[in-house]
C-alpha cells in the first residue's frame, strides 16, 4: 500500500500555540500522537511518501523520530528540512530524497512537490468518462490563507472551459491539487483514493463556509 502526508514538522513545539495552533500540550505529545496514529495505519512493508517539513529537529532527534516510523520511505524536500544537510543524518532510511517527483499509483499520474504547482504536467489528461488522470499533492501552506488562495483558484480554474481539438462541445478545464496537510486526516497518512475523498469534502464544506461569509458581507452592505 502507498500513502501520502505533509508537514508533520516534529519537534516544531510552537505550532501548538501559533499557526496551526494544533493544541497539544508540549511538543513531545505531538511527537508521541503523531508516531501513534502513523503506526495505526502504517505496516512495515508499506510506501509513504513526505510531501516535505518532516522534521525541525536536528539530524539526531530526526534519526530517532525516523527509527520509531514504520513503512518505506520517500520524501520531497520542504524548506524546514535542514536536518539533510547534516553530517549525522542517517539519509538511507529514505529509497529517494528529492525536491520534485511524477509517480504511478493505480494508473494514474501522481505530480510530488512541496509547493503547491498551478500548471502541473499532465493537468488536462482525462479518461474517455472525464475522470482526472492526473492528481498534484503538495504542502507547505498548512491551513493558511494561502491554501484559501489555492482553493479560490482551483473553483475558477474548474469553471472556465476550452475548445479541444476533435471535440464538438467545450470541456471544463481540470485542476485536481489536493493538500495532503497533517492535520487534514487528523496525522494519519492516506492512500490517493482516501486523500481525494478527504479532500472534496473539505472543499465543499470550504465553498459553504466562503458563501456564508459572501452572504454575510452583503448583509452588512
Amino acid at each position: 500500500m502507498r500513502y501520502y502526508i505533509s508537514d508533520l514538522h516534529f519537534y516544531h513545539d510552537n505550532l501548538n500555540q501559533r499557526m496551526d495552533c494544533r493544541g497539544f500540550e508540549s511538543g513531545e505529545a505531538m511527537n508521541a500522537y503523531m508516531i501513534d496514529r502513523w503506526n495505526s495505519r502504517v505496516r512495515k512493508n508499506d510506501e509513504v511518501i513526505i510531501l516535505g517539513d518532516l522534521s525541525v529537529g536536528n539530524a539526531k532527534q530526526t534519526n530517532e523520530i525516523l527509527g520509531r516510523l514504520n513503512g518505506t520511505l520517500y520524501l520531497i524536500e520542504g524548506n524546514h528540512d535542514k536536518y539533510l544537510s547534516q553530517p549525522a543524518f542517517y539519509k538511507e532510511r529514505f529509497v529517494w530524497i528529492r525536491p520534485y517527483a511524477e509517480v504511478k499509483d493505480n494508473k494514474r499520474k501522481v505530480i510530488l512537490s512541496h509547493y503547491p504547482i498551478f500548471c502541473y504536467n499532465g493537468q488536462y489528461r482525462v479518461d474517455q468518462d472525464g475522470t482526472p488522470h492526473t492528481y498534484m499533492l503538495y504542502g507547505h501552506v498548512h491551513q493558511s490563507f494561502d491554501e484559501y488562495l489555492i482553493h479560490s483558484f482551483q473553483k475558477q480554474t474548474r469553471e472556465c472551459v476550452r475548445e479541444v481539438y476533435g471535440k464538438e462541445e467545450k470541456i471544463s478545464i481540470p485542476c485536481h491539487m489536493i493538500n495532503c496537510f497533517c492535520m487534514f486526516s487528523d496525522y494519519q497518512p492516506l492512500t490517493l483514493e482516501e486523500w481525494i475523498e478527504v479532500d472534496n469534502k473539505r472543499r465543499d464544506k470550504l465553498d459553504l463556509e466562503l458563501d456564508e461569509k459572501r452572504r454575510n458581507k452583503l448583509d452588512t452592505e
